[in-house]
């Protein structure tokens, strides 16, 4: 998981505004499975399949629907390998 630096103004890291980028985003990251998500991911790179094993209880899904909330947030970064899986 890369982290970046944050550009915008001030007023739109503002969470009390209710058009902010940042609450925006937190009301997002702040949902039961994307934070079990970013813990398990902060930790080393995952296959789908080990990343569902390791978050237990999340149905395919629900892992998916995080995962591409996620990616379309900068919060994760997805790599596709032409290759087949062992």
């Amino acid at each position: 998981m890369v982290t970046k630096q944050f550009a915008g103004t001030a007023d739109e890291a503002d969470l009390r505004r209710a058009d902010s980028l940042a609450r925006e985003i937190f009301s997002d990251v702040a949902n039961k499975w994307a934070l079990l998500i970013i813990e398990a991911l902060g930790e080393r790179t995952l296959r789908f399949g080990e990343l569902r094993d390791e978050v237990e209880g999340i149905s395919h899904k629900m892992l998916t629907q995080n995962l591409r909330m996620l990616e379309r947030n900068g919060l994760a970064e997805r790599t596709v390998y032409p290759t087949v899986p062992p």
